[in-house]
């Protein structure tokens, strides 16, 4: 069996779809060595030297149109016909960019249909286009993978795909997330990014649907308790705030008058991450939804208790190892506890742990190869 990946988001570590193409092609190939399989890359990404033993790099060479379309381009046309040229059984794109026609069978990982479900995603008339075309393209997948029963329901509702025709496999945790597996170096990590001594954590994107305004405002109650011996640290990149999908949250910060507990610390090298989980006494996540969540189970793998909203897919994949809350009032509430009381910090942190240790990218390869057989015998 030769499998064609598209290797699109091959080069962006710190994004979701290029984890999970990175996890899925190093376990493949452990799992299945005898599979073949071709990374086919886009014209900005040069043959990797990090590639699995076994995976091909396949150029493609430039694409001589405007910038805004080369991906589209690439996803519609390049893809497919590089992946039937050399002889691929199946072509695998692993995040929602699927080609409307493809000459050989075709399997699409959707991780979420975020800009169906909710439209400040998809505004715009090239986004609106574009989440129309691959929303049409995904119904003609011969197998659509995806990443919980929560997304799983929701590409049912949203692209009307029958649920026969969707597998779930879920993410997990890197062996680099660990109580003690590289510790050595996190005092180097709290000089690097000047951390406090105690703190809580976020750590992502900040856009609407991320609710850091929820966080902020929690911090106001967590502020008059002992701000000053646990601030806030927020990490990742700052985008450019606008009204709509990106609400301005410095001015927030100050209109709350938290500014003193709250330390913006950035974007976050990838090989910190672990530390950064370890150093931080609470991890907050007040997503409003994801399709999986798989930053919640890092900090549980890390030794480091949870907080998240109630989004349905936390309670689906995180089960009772995180403090689940409603509002942020009770996201203060839970922050508090788990920074002062010690015996429900310690249940927390153990039953994150045996639950980050049921999941392994090894069960995700396994279920996905499985995908591949029942795609090659239908």
């Amino acid at each position: 069996m030769h499998i064609a990946m598209n290797g699109w988001f091959h080069d962006q570590e710190s994004n979701g779809s290029g984890q999970y193409l990175r996890h899925l092609l190093a376990n493949l190939r452990q799992t299945a060595p005898e599979v073949d399989i071709s990374l086919i890359l886009p014209p900005h990404i040069q043959s990797p030297t990090d590639l699995p033993p076994g995976v091909k790099a396949i150029e493609t060479g430039n694409l001589k149109h405007a910038a805004k379309w080369r991906k589209v381009v690439f996803e519609q046309r390049t893809f497919p016909q590089i992946a039937r040229r050399i002889g691929a059984d199946i072509a695998h794109v692993p995040y929602w960019g699927t080609p409307l026609a493809c000459p050989i069978k075709l399997v699409t990982t959707v991780l979420d249909v975020i800009p169906l479900l909710y439209p400040v995603y998809s505004r715009g008339p090239l986004t609106g286009l574009y989440t129309a075309l691959v929303s049409a393209a995904a119904r003609g997948s011969n197998h659509i993978i995806t990443i919980s029963e929560t997304a799983k329901i929701d590409i049912e509702e949203q692209l009307r795909i029958p649920e026969d025709e969707i597998t779930v496999t879920y993410l997990a945790p890197d062996a680099r997330y660990h109580p003690a597996m590289g510790a050595e170096n996190d005092e180097a990590v709290r000089d690097k990014y000047d951390l406090p001594e105690r703190f809580a954590l976020y750590l992502g994107g900040f856009d609407w649907r991320k609710q850091v305004n929820e966080l902020l405002l929690a911090y106001t109650f967590v502020g008059e308790a002992d701000g000053d011996a646990f601030p806030l640290v927020i990490a990742g990149r700052e985008p450019t705030y606008d009204d709509r999908l990106f609400p301005n949250l410095r001015e927030y910060c100050r209109r709350l008058n938290i500014e003193d507990y709250v330390r913006w610390i950035g974007f976050v090298d990838e090989e910190d991450k672990p530390a950064l989980y370890r150093l931080a006494d609470v991890f907050v996540f007040p997503s409003l939804y994801e399709g999986f969540g798989l930053m919640a189970l890092e900090a549980m793998a890390s030794g480091t208790p949870v907080v998240t909203s109630d989004a349905i897919v936390f309670e689906e994949v995180l089960e009772d190892a995180a403090f689940i809350v409603n509002n942020a009032r009770e996201m203060a509430g839970a922050i508090l506890a788990l920074l002062i009381q010690q015996p429900l910090r310690d249940t927390m942190i153990n039953q994150g742990l045996a639950l980050a240790s049921n999941y392994s990218w090894r069960k995700t390869a396994e279920a996905t190869l499985a995908v591949y057989e029942r795609v090659m015998r239908g």
